[in-house]
């Protein structure tokens, strides 16, 4: 038993790379062909846990949009191959994230989505460098549930051991340093933050100051959960597409398998923490959104 399992594991693990070198063949094929792939006419920016896995799908089915090869490219907030000012090669990478596309007129828009954006603070100045025209969508969702989906996430991943609650107190000792250091690509920044990334208003305003709030469309995650088409409307409306499209699968995405019931305790704590920041939030924006404080006890 011992050696089928020893076996198996060299398997997959051979098989993982055979498709990475697979995926390095493709884009490096791709950027020969990059005349033919567009940069983003849109760009779906976060938050983490707030749909825009749904969204991505949802867009993916309109015929006037053409969605990145991969949902997730983090080109822009140090990911799998980051932004270097002044790379020559950088730009031709990320073309090739994007699908060829045979006609030179009537070229479909084309868009990614990598959530991590929203919550990078050197991502909005980096994105507006190479393309200060771009449209941008944000998607903000009850911070508490944010962030306890994000603490499942964690979890399901294995990366995440402390409890729920012993993980949201530890946050702030967890990150300190990665803050002291603006280190926002580290892991602790990253994979730690739960309540940091719903403090939704400083990270907001970075992408107002830069490219102006008519460039911005911001949902709130809870109308797109309950009414998709609506939201999907309005999206289409900022875009500038045809709104009558509908999509015919509007089943959510990435819907997590891991979730337990959450202590009244923990959703109070969170709850308590995140309202100076809701308040300031809706000041900003200029409206209100349902993340009532109001819980069973």
């Amino acid at each position: 038993m011992r050696l089928f399992f020893d076996k198996l594991i060299k398997y997959l693990k051979s098989f993982e790379a055979l498709k990475s070198l697979v995926w390095r063949a493709r884009i490096a094929f791709n950027g020969v062909t990059q005349s033919q792939r567009d940069l983003p006419s849109f760009i779906i920016i976060g938050a983490q846990k707030a749909g825009t896995t749904s969204l991505f799908s949802h867009l993916s089915q309109h015929p006037e949009l053409l969605p990145s090869i991969k949902k997730e490219i983090h080109f822009f907030d140090g990911g799998r191959q980051p932004w270097k000012e002044g790379d020559p090669k950088a730009e031709t990478w990320y073309r090739a994230q994007f699908p060829f596309q045979w006609s030179k007129k009537n070229r479909k828009k084309t868009f990614e989505a990598s959530p991590f954006y929203l919550f990078n603070p050197n991502t909005p100045g980096r994105i507006h460098a190479w393309m200060p025209n771009v449209k941008l969508i944000a998607l903000l969702r009850n911070p508490s549930e944010r962030a306890v989906s994000h603490y499942f996430h964690e979890s399901r991943k294995g990366r995440e051991k402390l409890e729920m609650q012993a993980a949201f107190e530890a946050e702030e000792s967890r990150i300190e340093q990665a803050v002291a250091s603006a280190d926002f690509e580290s892991f602790p920044y990253k994979k730690c933050s739960y309540k940091t990334r719903g403090c939704y208003k400083d990270q907001l305003k970075r992408y107002f100051d830069l490219f102006g709030r008519e460039q911005v469309l911001v949902l709130c995650s809870e109308d797109f959960f309950a009414n998709p088409a609506q939201c999907l409307k309005d999206v289409y409306r900022f875009l500038g597409i045809s709104e009558d499209f509908e999509i015919k699968d509007l089943a959510p995405a990435n819907v997590a398998g891991n979730r337990t019931d959450v202590d009244q305790e923990t959703y109070r704590y969170l709850d308590s923490y995140f309202e100076p920041h809701n308040e300031a939030l809706f000041e900003f924006l200029g409206v209100r959104y349902p993340w009532s404080r109001n819980r069973e006890t």
